[in-house]
């Protein structure tokens, strides 16, 4: 299976400066190959990776700066570009902004990358146009080597090797289900009862984040104090991810080691932290309250718990299923009263009904799992009771 391995970079201040230069010409080669494309759709044509790769080679004739890049670079670029507007249309794909959007760039010939080991803590890669590079050696690649992308995060660079480790997925492990809610309260509550959550921010992380945002909304634009400012908060931020990612990550690992379906609902997070500022004509309600879920959603990284899940299963004899949300939270799971009042609070599940008391995400978790096994036991989407197709198991005296 291909898999990533992450690792640490020491570029000297030369490969350092070289590399932003790499990753502003593939940002440059991105937005212009992007634009052009918009241009023929929006006369009915159409320009595709064959006929831009020609253009940017006689491009490089012009502008030298170009020309220094790898050309391999420059290429994958275009061709993720094809993938990207392929996938989610020419016009749903986002420019590359240098403020925003970090320097990456990907070598896609494993035939012009060498790896070696140094001693115990280091090894080496040599990378065309940028030579032996130092990374910091914390585990084996572990496979044969496909491609690098090299990318800048929290202002320290890193390298990610493809490799493939030469493994199959594993076969089912027969392990029970279990179904998973994800909240805001708690990050993770399960149909057993177990919940799992993490503080990614400390107070005094909270108070710097504010008051370096704070200096960054009163700092002038293109000022070099601007600039430290933004430095300082992209590295706080980075250290943020970092602690989600691990959480994330030995999360999916313990549910699909434990479990042999891992279920969990259909959630379409994009919808979900839309603004709610709304028009002039129309504007939206309960603004600042919409705002506050919204990155509360998103800092307990619902959608990387997803993809975790789905990484880790892989190795692990798992089975990820999706099932629609609808109600899950406001179902009594032990005699199936659907009520908004059924939830006392975000904690508490009081049934109106049969008065069965339960954490309201536990309860939740439950109903989950009951559709993922309607799923799998009658082969249909759960949205409505379905009929029974195993034979009535009658009691023998």
């Amino acid at each position: 299976m291909l898999t990533g391995r992450r690792y640490l970079l020491a570029f000297t201040p030369e490969q350092e400066e070289f590399a932003e230069k790499i990753g502003d010409a593939c940002r440059v080669v991105w937005n212009t190959a992007l634009e052009r494309r918009r241009q023929y759709r929006r006369r009915g044509a159409f320009t595709g990776y064959v006929e831009q790769a020609r253009q940017m080679a006689e491009a490089k004739k012009d502008f030298p700066w170009l020309a220094e890049a790898p050309s391999h670079t420059l290429q994958q670029t275009l061709r993720d570009l094809e993938r990207a507007c392929t996938r989610h249309g020419t016009f749903k794909v986002r420019c590359r902004s240098k403020r925003k959007s970090a320097p990456t760039f990907r070598f896609p010939d494993p035939e012009q990358i060498t790896v070696e080991r140094v001693n115990r803590r280091w090894g080496r890669v040599k990378l065309p146009k940028l030579g032996w590079v130092r990374f910091r050696w914390t585990r084996p690649l572990g496979g044969q080597l496909r491609n690098a992308t090299v990318l800048k995060d929290g202002g320290r660079w890193y390298i990610s090797f493809c490799v493939e480790d030469g493994l199959v997925e594993s076969a089912p492990n027969g392990k029970p289900p279990v179904g998973v809610d994800r909240g805001v309260a708690v990050a993770v509550a399960t149909s057993d009862g177990w919940l799992r959550d993490r503080q990614f921010v400390t107070a005094g992380e909270e108070k710097r984040l504010k008051r370096l945002q704070q200096q960054l909304a009163r700092q002038r634009k293109g000022s070099n104090r601007r600039a430290a400012t933004r430095a300082k908060l992209a590295k706080l931020n980075a250290r943020i991810r970092a602690r989600r990612t691990d959480f994330l990550a030995w999360t999916a690992n313990r549910l699909t080691r434990d479990h042999g379906l891992v279920v969990v609902e259909d959630l379409n997070i994009k919808n979900m932290t839309a603004s709610a500022k709304g028009t002039v004509e129309q504007p939206g309600q309960n603004v600042r309250q919409k705002a506050g879920l919204n990155r509360a959603i998103l800092a307990k990284g619902w959608g990387g718990l997803l993809t975790a899940l789905e990484h880790k299963a892989r190795y692990n004899g798992s089975r990820i299923l999706r099932v629609p949300p609808a109600f899950t939270s406001q179902t009594c799971h032990a005699c199936g009263h659907c009520a908004p009042d059924n939830r006392e609070s975000q904690a508490v599940f009081r049934c109106r009904a049969c008065g069965h008391l339960d954490h309201a995400d536990v309860n939740a978790a439950k109903n989950i799992l009951a559709a993922g096994l309607a799923v799998t036991g009658r082969g249909d989407l759960a949205v409505r009771r379905s009929a029974k197709r195993q034979p009535p198991v009658t009691e023998v005296a």
